[in-house]
């Protein structure tokens, strides 16, 4: 298009017609009245009355292009796709066909989509990672709810156990188990002469053979292995059959080995090492 028709203003569609010619001599004058009717109120229905629509009016108000910017009013527009219906081959002798590829060309080599091509939604709001979200979402939920159930479970038995072992209970002895035990003279040991307490509760009798030893009075100092003292017997004596008798319920120790350590006292009241045992408790 020249450079004298680009200059041409943009003329809205509501223009006015064009005005009428003058009467003629042959128009009597009872025509003018009418005639200045007329063309007052073709004035007062300029504002909203359509000027023609042909290729002529289209190329000189450079409809194509305000309609392709979005410059056209909207009831312009509507009378220019109305005008375009019924006479679709006037799109080809316009160009826009040519003008709507070079738009897409221009669209392509800046790496634009088509306006009808689906737009690509960010990661986050597609639908498989949405739906894949909501579903490790739920997932953690319901570990976390198993996980709650299960730590409260946990602290209920922890507080019994506790509870328990501050009240330390004591199981009836079902037996009596009466044992002959002959400890070591060389030094301590460290693996059980005997076991006792498997599977039930038992009263564990034992008989240590000391008849050996030249002391009357003894003292035995009962050790858990790896913790710490559990008892001191003092002033033990050796029975007719040179034994030092040492009962207990088996429930009373917790499982695990006891070192046992008999010591003779002197005149003056002094330990003498004289012997030593492990025993074994089980549960």
């Amino acid at each position: 298009m020249d450079a004298a028709t680009q200059m041409l203003p943009d003329v809205p569609l509501t223009d006015a017609p064009p005005p009428r010619r003058a009467a003629g001599p042959s128009q009597s004058p009872a025509a003018a009245p009418n005639a200045a009717q007329t063309t007052g109120q073709g004035a007062q229905g300029a504002a909203w009355a359509a000027p023609a629509m042909d290729r002529n009016f289209i190329e000189r108000n450079q409809i194509v292009e305000r309609y392709l910017s979005g410059r056209l009013p909207p009831r312009g527009a509507l009378e220019f796709e109305r005008f375009c219906t019924e006479h679709p081959d006037l799109l080809d002798a316009l160009g826009l066909p040519a003008r709507v590829n070079a738009g897409l060309r221009l669209l392509e080599v800046g790496g634009k989509p088509e306006p009808w091509a689906e737009k690509t939604l960010p990661l986050w709001q597609r639908p498989p990672v949405v739906i894949g979200a909501l579903a490790l979402a739920l997932v953690l939920l319901i570990v976390s709810a198993v996980l709650a159930s299960q730590l409260g479970q946990r602290s209920d038995e922890i507080a019994a156990l506790e509870t328990r072992v501050a009240e330390q209970p004591l199981a009836p002895a079902t037996s009596t188990r009466t044992i002959k035990l002959v400890p070591a003279r060389g030094g301590p040991t460290s693996s059980p002469a005997v076991v006792v307490g498997a599977g039930t509760v038992q009263f564990a009798d034992f008989k240590i053979d000391i008849a050996w030893s030249k002391f009357d009075a003894f003292r035995i100092t009962i050790d858990r292995a790896g913790q710490g003292r559990v008892a001191v017997l003092h002033n033990m004596k050796k029975d007719s059959n040179g034994h030092l008798r040492l009962a207990f319920n088996t429930s009373a120790l917790g499982p695990g080995n006891y070192d046992l350590t008999i010591q003779g006292i002197n005149w003056r009241g002094e330990p003498v090492a004289q012997a030593w045992a492990t025993i074994g408790v089980q549960r």
